[in-house]
């Protein structure tokens, strides 16, 4: 009971100081939309994203609605909202419920300094090969100056998930394994070059 009252003290005390008040001030709320490919199979597909600044990270929550139910997706952090992506960062998953409802919660950096680089190419592990993987997997690595990415995709876990929604099977690669289902929802509302998570400064 000491041990609680003790950090119910510092957690009230740090609400009420200038630099706690500073580090929550920003929290951007936007939507993601039906990608193309899902308009006809699932056409009230959307997504309610809250990104929250802690200062020193993000909270980002993603609330997906009208999805197919029971059903796993793959959310990405990507550069361009539609086809071909350019760089894409696996995030998470996220699993709905009997109603096509599910949220993912992820700690990071979800903000104007959200970005990839490598310096250099270097030796990487070709851990999931093609096949089962939809494309081969880079065993010499990448070069690449900083690259800005401030957009949000989720895809089907697998192109059998896609078909039991009445969806197209497509296989893609996004995934942890690289074959997953089609793309069904983006950020493409906003433009290619200023993505929603380039709003948290």
């Amino acid at each position: 009971m000491k041990s609680f009252a003790l950090v119910a003290g510092l957690l009230a005390s740090a609400a009420f100081s200038p630099l706690a008040a500073q580090a929550f001030e920003q929290t951007l709320l936007f939507n993601m939309t039906v990608s193309e490919g899902a308009r006809t199979c699932l056409p009230k597909a959307s997504a309610t994203v809250t990104d929250h600044t802690f200062g020193n990270f993000e909270n980002l929550e993603v609330v997906v609605h009208d999805l197919a139910p029971n059903t796993d997706f793959d959310f990405f952090i990507i550069q361009v909202p539609l086809f071909p992506f350019g760089a894409a960062w696996y995030m998470g998953d996220i699993s709905t419920d009997t109603t096509g409802t599910g949220v993912g919660n992820f700690a990071g950096r979800f903000s104007s300094e959200t970005f990839i680089i490598s310096l250099g190419t270097t030796p990487a592990p070709n851990e999931f090969p093609s096949p089962p993987a939809v494309v081969p997997e880079a065993t010499n690595g990448v070069q690449t100056n900083p690259v800005q990415m401030y957009h949000l995709g989720l895809w089907f876990d697998s192109p059998a998930d896609a078909a039991k929604a009445h969806c197209p099977s497509t296989p893609t690669p996004f995934n942890g394994e690289h074959d997953a289902g089609i793309q069904v929802l983006n950020t493409a509302t906003f433009p290619d070059l200023a993505g929603p998570l380039i709003g948290i400064q």
